[in-house]
């Protein structure tokens, strides 16, 4: 077969339609996961966080084939095709002394990496839920929501960066908005978890440790965008950011590489798609992880339900397994995209980014719920603080403006 070979240029721009297009998806998938997972806990009273969570994140294990099929559909690319171009990144990225192709593939590195983002994913997540059943919920949502200075804070640390006044001004303005919309009245009590929401109307038992439970579950999702954006994205994936800021080596070095592995792509005799199309690295990541949830996470089941700490029930009816099926679609939605934006955008932009779902989801609340008599001014002011503060970070994203 005839090797095709694609050009990095072909990436969608830093504030290219396609990111942006990708941001909205991603927004809007997070409302109607909070909103199903909200009125699955509430109006159908089926109230099991713990397997609502594992269901959703073993659930991304569909990305990837479904991305397969799309291409196997609407381009010429064959799958070993596009399974070895994959291969090729994955090697250079992971053994990036060993570019010419004869290096076999580092499998137990990859392990590392993809079990590494598992639990990245999972700690703050399920911090997040034991957390939610001490603290005050206004609470929780207000710590949580503190990831994006610690992305912040982490990046500089990590990579080195000068502070940037301009940053700081906007994520601590992100940051204020949340709290002035949780503590104005108007925040739902599930209106921005990690990615499952509960609906329980238990008192705060241990307040204290909650919020120090929270304050680290936030801190760890800071850590973990900061951490895929260094470790996990390849450079020579499309949706990879030009930023030397992040790059592993110099950008002449990696240049050299992408030649080198081109060239070793090309010398092939089999088809080899190279570099793979806009966002298949990413989603072959998120596959993983969903499978490695499915394997880890489900072990966690039977204990729950014998110590009583969850009782596994299945769903009573056909509508409540429709609306969980609803949320593990959104949940898929909302991570793969999140994944492909941090490669895209970097962990700060993509994290105050997140913060707009409180927009929307206040929006959605007025519209379909109850949230006009939970309306305040002080919703408006944080909802507006908020925006303003993504808009000084993503002023840098648009074409005019591109560095």
């Amino acid at each position: 077969m005839s090797t095709r070979i694609r050009s990095v240029s072909s990436a969608p721009r830093l504030g290219g339609k396609t990111g942006v297009f990708l941001f909205v998806a991603v927004l809007l998938a997070f409302v109607a996961e909070s909103q199903l997972t909200q009125y699955v806990q509430t109006d159908l009273h089926y109230r099991q966080p713990f397997f609502i969570f594992y269901f959703v994140h073993s659930s991304l294990a569909i990305i990837f084939p479904l991305h397969l099929l799309y291409l196997a559909v609407t381009t010429k690319y064959t799958t070993i095709g596009l399974i070895r171009g994959l291969q090729l990144v994955i090697t250079n990225h992971l053994s990036p002394n060993s570019r010419t192709g004869s290096q076999s593939f580092p499998k137990f590195k990859f392990s590392r990496l993809f079990i590494g983002l598992t639990a990245g994913i999972t700690l703050p997540g399920l911090l997040w839920f034991a957390a939610i059943s001490l603290a005050p919920v206004s609470d929780v949502t207000a710590i949580w929501n503190t990831n994006a200075i610690f992305a912040y804070l982490i990046s500089v640390k990590l990579l080195g960066l000068k502070w940037e006044v301009r940053k700081i001004v906007a994520v601590v303005l992100a940051t204020l908005g949340v709290v002035i919309v949780v503590y104005g009245g108007a925040a739902s009590q599930d209106e921005n978890g990690p990615q499952v929401h509960t609906a329980s109307e238990n008192r705060p038992t241990a307040p204290v440790l909650g919020d120090l439970l929270t304050l680290l579950a936030s801190f760890g999702y800071g850590l973990y965008q900061v951490l895929y954006k260094i470790y996990a994205v390849a450079p020579s994936d499309p949706e990879s950011r030009r930023n030397s800021a992040y790059q592993a080596i110099p950008e002449d070095d990696e240049l050299a590489a992408e030649q080198e592995i081109s060239a070793a792509a090309a010398a092939l005799d089999d088809d080899v798609v190279y570099p793979p199309p806009f966002g298949l690295y990413p989603n072959l990541l998120t596959s993983l992880v969903g499978i490695t949830t499915c394997l880890l996470l489900g072990l966690f089941l039977p204990v729950l339900h014998s110590t009583g700490l969850e009782t596994f029930r299945w769903p009573s009816n056909n509508l409540t397994l429709i609306s969980i099926v609803g949320i593990a679609l959104t949940g898929v939605v909302f991570n793969s995209g999140l994944m492909i934006l941090l490669g895209m955008w970097g962990p700060v932009i993509t994290s105050v980014g997140n913060l707009l779902t409180i927009v929307l989801v206040l929006i959605s609340d007025i519209i379909f719920g109850n949230g006009m008599n939970t309306l305040t001014i002080w919703s408006l002011v944080g909802c507006a603080t908020i925006v303003f503060a993504f808009g000084v970070l993503a002023y840098d994203m648009f074409p005019n403006k591109s560095r």
